[in-house]
């Protein structure tokens, strides 16, 4: 197994009562910070996943064990 080294940034004076923001400065996205938005955001949001791309279980699955081959010949 490989070993992976992570590096993080400076996140300032926010302390240990304040992981959140902590976390949320060093990342784009992090499904543990809380997200207020207006109702009309939501549904603008939830109107572009239902017009993005569908694809059946049985083709999502079988592009994921593609995936999947192809990742562990590459990285194992």
């Amino acid at each position: 197994m490989k070993t992976k080294s992570y590096t993080f940034e400076e996140v300032g004076t926010a302390g240990v009562a304040e992981p959140a923001i902590a976390y949320q400065r060093t990342t784009s996205w992090n499904p543990n910070v809380p997200f207020s938005g207006t109702q009309d955001e939501w549904w603008e949001y939830f109107m572009q996943i239902e017009n993005g791309q569908f694809h059946s279980l049985e083709t999502a699955n079988r592009e994921f064990n593609v995936w999947k081959k192809d990742y562990l010949a590459k990285n194992f």
